[in-house]
């Protein structure tokens, strides 16, 4: 990549990465003419008590799985290489060690998740590290944030239309972007629980990570049934 691409964000659990995810990357991704988008599964997640479900090596086959076949999608190991809490704020610092200037770098998340900043690891610095991108999502609109969170109006910068390039000034400081969008209404608790319960999960994740799921038998009671999932012969070896 280039001194001057842009390059996305979006970091999670992904336990599992589901099509509620995709769309908020490829939102950020259309709104902020980004080259790419890299998938970081957590390794140790700072804000969830309990480990995630499936092993890290299956997480990032799903995040690979469903990035495949999207152009400007890509997996990415960062925090899975790391024994330490996936911290935000070292994540960005390592994308920088690594010769991505901070304006380059924009960090996708959810309205929801957006709204606990101040408790993130070495809050308010860790903004000053990349441009946050903000999208809303359902139940948890901008003009909640907004208000929730005044002492950063300064920073926020709605977006409603889509910029061919968006201009940036590459020696001004980050700035929290606001993008009102609709994005499915789906977690990835409720989509282990309907593994669980032998139930579909058509339109919740992808067709090649489905079927991940089932030949792995992820997120299934001993001696449960995947048959339902959608055998596609779409898989990591």
């Amino acid at each position: 990549m280039t001194a001057s691409s842009r390059t996305g964000i979006l970091g999670g659990r992904f336990d599992p990465i589901h099509l509620g995810h995709l769309e908020t990357a490829a939102v950020a991704q259309r709104m902020l003419a980004l080259d790419r988008v890299l998938l970081i599964p957590s390794r140790v997640s700072p804000h969830r008590g309990a480990p995630a479900r499936a092993t890290d090596r299956d997480r990032l086959a799903l995040v690979t799985l469903a990035a495949s076949g999207t152009v400007g999608l890509s997996p990415c190991q960062l925090e899975l290489e790391s024994e330490a809490p996936s911290y935000t704020a070292v994540t960005l610092e390592r994308l920088r060690d690594q010769g991505h200037r901070r304006t380059q770098l924009f960090f996708i998340i959810g309205a929801d998740a957006f709204a606990d900043i101040s408790t993130w690891h070495d809050y308010p610095a860790v903004l000053d590290g990349a441009h946050f991108v903000v999208v809303s999502r359902p139940g948890h609109p901008l003009a909640d944030l907004i208000e929730a969170l005044p002492d950063l109006r300064a920073r926020m910068r709605p977006l409603s239309h889509n910029p061919e390039r968006l201009s940036l000034d590459a020696n001004a400081a980050p700035v929290v972007f606001l993008i009102d969008a609709v994005t499915p209404d789906i977690s990835s608790t409720k989509i282990r629980a309907r593994v669980a319960r032998s139930e579909p999960l058509i339109g919740l994740v992808p067709d090649n990570v489905a079927a991940y799921i089932r030949r792995h038998r992820l997120y299934m009671p001993q001696g449960g049934d995947t048959s339902h999932l959608p055998d596609t012969g779409a898989e990591l070896t």
